[in-house]
């Protein structure tokens, strides 16, 4: 016997507003990528906008010349290469150098991610990303977009006040030497921990853009292990309590929510996008990027946060 499918409900206009603002999101979208394959960034222009912010991971151990590399062959691609500089893996000033350098003469990169990195302890003269962006090497190397990161469920190692402090410190160099300074979010699965974040650094002054770091389409599985892996904190228990539903779909687990749920708010918290981590591959994340930012997204039902913001 045949189950006639039931039809998704009708869209409110509170419901259209919110799609809109998804797709503004996601026309500003930026990725990542930490590919070993140079020859997959070949399929990119296929799979996103020309321009688009890729950017570059620094997996623990990766030789920098390869995220030079990988730089590079985005610029060929037609994609704006944004790599990822982490201040406590480079040993010295002469490989800061000699890594920006590369960016710039092979990959004519402008705009980066400045990360301190997962070590422990540094294994030169930076010990956090403050200290390398005082060096004032990235603007000497014509790096004048600058990202730092953001913690919306806090910081596994490092205290709340702590990195308010330390962002404090980027602002002020950033805005006394005419850099662009903005932020990338790690990534959070629930988006009232998101906004609440938000609302807070807003409430403290901070004007800079700030990108919404978002677990792009993948397996629960792979979601809870990255999650575990990355420090995320309350919004990852949520995710589990939906797994051993989850899990018998065939399919992926796309951030949908998340974004349902900040996008009416995000030009108000001043949102300049969204970002994905493409956990599930790279494809997978750049083709939500591309349905979301056409509309072709599933609205679906408010969630109980949805009912009890209204």
């Amino acid at each position: 016997m045949n189950i006639a499918r039931q039809p998704e409900p009708a869209a409110t206009p509170a419901h259209m507003q919110m799609l809109e603002s998804v797709k503004d999101l996601a026309r500003r979208a930026s990725i990542e990528t930490s590919t070993r394959n140079l020859v997959e960034i070949d399929a990119y222009p296929s799979l996103l906008p020309q321009g688009t912010d890729v950017y570059v991971a620094c997996l623990p151990g990766s030789p920098y010349h390869h995220i030079v590399s990988v730089a590079k062959r985005l610029r060929r691609a037609g994609m704006n290469p944004v790599p990822h500089i982490a201040a406590r893996q480079l040993a010295d000033r002469t490989v800061a150098m000699a890594y920006l350098a590369g960016l710039r003469d092979e990959a004519d990169v402008r705009r980066a991610l400045l990360i301190a990195g997962d070590s422990d302890a540094p294994v030169g003269a930076y010990d956090s990303s403050a200290a390398l962006l005082e060096s004032g090497l990235l603007q000497a190397h014509g790096i004048r977009s600058i990202g730092v990161a953001g913690y919306p469920e806090g910081h596994r190692k490092i205290p709340e006040a702590a990195l308010m402090a330390a962002l404090d410190r980027k602002i002020d160099y950033a805005a006394a030497h005419g850099l662009e300074l903005f932020m990338v979010t790690q990534f959070c699965f629930e988006g009232q921990a998101i906004l609440d974040w938000l609302a807070r650094l807003r409430a403290r002054g901070a004007v800079l853009p700030v990108r919404v770091g978002v677990a792009g389409p993948a397996s629960i599985r792979t979601l809870i292990n990255y999650g575990m892996r990355c420090g995320i904190g309350n919004s990852i228990r949520a995710l589990g309590s939906q797994a051993i539903s989850l899990t018998r779909l065939i399919g992926q687990h796309g951030p949908e929510a998340v974004v349902r749920r900040i996008a009416p708010r995000a030009a108000e918290l001043k949102v300049a996008g969204l970002h994905l981590f493409s956990f599930g591959g790279f494809t997978q994340s750049a083709q939500w990027i591309d349905n979301a930012a056409a509309g072709r997204m599933r609205l679906g039902e408010p969630d109980k946060a949805d009912h009890q913001a209204n």
